[in-house]
């Protein structure tokens, strides 16, 4: 039997992404994200409010970069999630994080973090909170790819958050295709 909660913001798992930005002074910023996820082929939407630093400044430069958090990085992901630009504009250098700028859009790229989705801003709605960001350019570490170039989810080691309890957790081993390897259904 299953206990009613009634109206909740659970979903699992849920992502962890850090939002890269530029304000209008060329000054690089990042945020934890946990409510986003892809729209449309080639469409990313994520619930942000416009109390955020990187709020105005996508609005502003019209672009934003999507990482994904891993576990080699979990304390400084959450610490951009935690403070806010708004009340340290240099909150960046106490990550230790390397940046460049994109090659695709006008936004920052983390290089500890070793995926990367670069966006351009196609809207954001003030009463929903949702800015949608058209994909023009997927990144992957090398690192992070199998032999034939497709990702390995053990070496990007991606993190997901817990909205009831509050954490982060670890994703575990790839339970690989049953379908394809012949379990069936009883």
């Amino acid at each position: 039997m299953k206990k009613n909660f009634g109206t909740k913001s659970w979903l699992y798992p849920m992502p962890v992404l850090i939002i890269g930005s530029y304000d209008e002074n060329g000054v690089a910023d990042a945020m934890n994200a946990a409510w986003g996820g892809i729209s449309l082929e080639d469409r990313i939407s994520i619930c942000v409010d416009d109390s955020h630093k990187t709020t105005a400044n996508v609005l502003k430069r019209r672009a934003f970069t999507v990482h994904v958090a891993d576990a080699a990085n979990m304390v400084a992901c959450d610490f951009v999630g935690c403070v806010s630009a708004n009340k340290m504009p240099d909150k960046l250098a106490k990550t230790g994080w390397h940046l460049a700028k994109s090659e695709f859009v006008d936004a920052p790229v983390i290089a500890e973090l070793p995926m990367v989705l670069e966006c351009e801003l196609v809207s954001y709605d003030k009463e929903d909170c949702r800015m949608v960001g058209r994909i023009v350019n997927v990144g992957i570490e090398e690192s992070c790819l199998t032999a034939d170039g497709k990702v390995d989810m053990s070496k990007l080691d991606p993190i997901t958050y817990d909205p009831v309890n509050h954490a982060y957790l670890k994703l575990g081993p790839v339970a690989g295709a049953a379908f394809k390897a012949g379990l069936a259904l009883k």
